[in-house]
């Protein structure tokens, strides 16, 4: 996101030892830090422990035997903290039976003293993996939830064909993106494409949907909160910043959030660290943050409604997605899609849309754009009974024709002429434009303009 993002390098993996043992302490400090992790100590659990209310550890190594805490107590108090951080044990073989013990409380594994370098190595690597699979699990119960089938783009336009070219040049970047459009347009599906095509496609997309979260749980849904944080909260959560740790974060109409929220979001848009409600431990973050909105940002500032430095840390690159009624040249494209779709969901046999029908659908502004285009094909595909949705069966979504009684007597190939001729006078006649618009090539052109005698 170059200065206005979250970190493009991966954070390292933060380790904390708690050892009353001085020469253990700094043998596996120097053993971890060559491996590229980040390592702190402690000298007593209670020193560990003040370090693990302060900032946040993926794996934490702990002594069972220290003078100032009994081991399976620290262990407690250290989940009491924080539910998903891994504790490995380190134990001496008198113990052992202790620490089998203390990983029915929790811990991950034991080391038992002595132990070799690469035993740490492997232990360590092996916890780190199951910490990233359980916040996995829990961003694909979320997917789950949310899942609902929109993913396809389905284009001709020209203003369509730069938006899918910029979005696949600024995938490659870990940029943020700011993409603009009036609702249903497919801000949405574009975020999406752009995380699929970048570096950071394996991990996590996640969506926070500004429009529909209640405010007072907001900071929570975003940052997470501890057990008694509020009244409510009868336990830890992971907030959408550490379930797209590595991925990307996407806010779905973020003028929608207030100012306080605003002024949080930017900190940790800065600062890449975020604290739970209820907590001061700081949580190091690295997302890619990809924002949309259905307004007018520079507008909304002016009204004191948006932060002036939170858009210009948004707005690192800007799309803005033309709504339907401006890229005619989709909609048949994109009715032919939803009817392909919704046949095979709902097991019925339209084959089409005859020219008439077809004209409608050019005439009418949709004004909730694709959304609604999709959702009105849903409904034609539930109620119409022809092999062909016809004008009259627009009238079940609302849709009746506005054109010219002749217009019931185009044939397709009159349709496919006239979008033809529509399309080369958008363009001025310019044949390789308007080939690239109407997804064919030159000579397809050529032969189709030499077919229906047009000069």
């Amino acid at each position: 996101m170059g200065k206005s993002a979250i970190s493009t390098n991966t954070p390292r993996a933060q380790i904390l030892v708690i050892d009353d043992d001085k020469t253990m302490r700094d043998a596996c400090h120097q053993i971890l830090a060559r491996q590229g992790y980040q390592v702190e100590s402690a000298a007593s659990a209670r020193q560990g422990l003040g370090l693990l209310e302060k900032s946040s550890f993926d794996v934490i190594l702990l002594d069972l035997m220290m003078p100032d805490l009994e081991g399976l107590e620290a262990l407690k108090r250290i989940k009491t903290l924080d539910t998903n951080c891994e504790v490995i044990i380190i134990t001496g073989y008198g113990s052992i039976p202790t620490a089998v013990e203390a990983m029915k409380a929790g811990a991950f594994h034991f080391l038992s003293k002595p132990f070799a370098p690469d035993e740490l190595r492997t232990i360590i690597g092996r916890a780190l993996e199951k910490r990233q699979l359980n916040l996995e699990n829990l961003y694909l119960r979320q997917e789950l939830k949310s899942k609902d089938g929109r993913g396809t783009v389905v284009y001709q336009s020209e203003s369509m064909a730069r938006i899918m070219e910029m979005s696949s040049r600024v995938a490659a970047t870990d940029s943020t993106v700011l993409i603009t459009g009036e609702s249903g347009t497919g801000k949405s599906i574009i975020a999406r494409r752009i995380h699929q095509y970048s570096l950071r496609a394996k991990r996590p997309f996640i969506t926070v949907d500004c429009g529909t979260l209640v405010e007072t749980l907001f900071e929570s849904e975003l940052f997470g909160h501890i057990k008694g944080a509020f009244t409510g909260a009868d336990t830890n959560k992971v907030g959408k910043f550490e379930l797209a740790q590595h991925g990307t974060l996407f806010f779905d109409e973020i003028s929608n959030i207030s100012l306080e929220v605003q002024a949080k979001l930017l900190r940790a848009v800065e600062e890449r660290k975020i604290s739970k409600v209820g907590s001061h431990r700081v949580i190091s973050v690295d997302v890619r943050l990809i924002a949309a909105t259905n307004r007018d940002l520079t507008q909304a500032i002016k009204e004191g409604s948006f932060r002036d430095d939170l858009f210009y840390r948004l707005n690192v690159v800007s799309l803005h997605i033309e709504p339907l009624r401006e890229r005619k040249d989709d909609i048949p494209l994109l009715v032919k899609h939803f009817l392909e779709k919704y046949n095979a969901r709902l097991h019925k046999r339209i084959q089409g849309v005859s020219p008439a029908a077809l004209e409608v659908f050019l005439q009418h502004e949709w004004p909730g754009n694709v959304r609604e285009l999709e959702n009105t094909v849903e409904r034609l595909v539930v109620l119409s009974t022809g092999p062909l949705l016809e004008p009259e069966d627009l009238a079940y979504a609302g849709l009746f024709a506005v054109a010219a009684p002749e217009c019931t007597s185009l044939d397709l190939k009159d349709l496919e002429r006239e979008h033809i001729l529509r399309t080369l006078q958008k363009f001025k006649g310019h044949k390789s434009d308007t080939a690239r618009a109407l997804g064919i090539d030159r000579k397809t052109l050529r032969e189709k303009l030499k077919r229906y005698d047009i000069h």
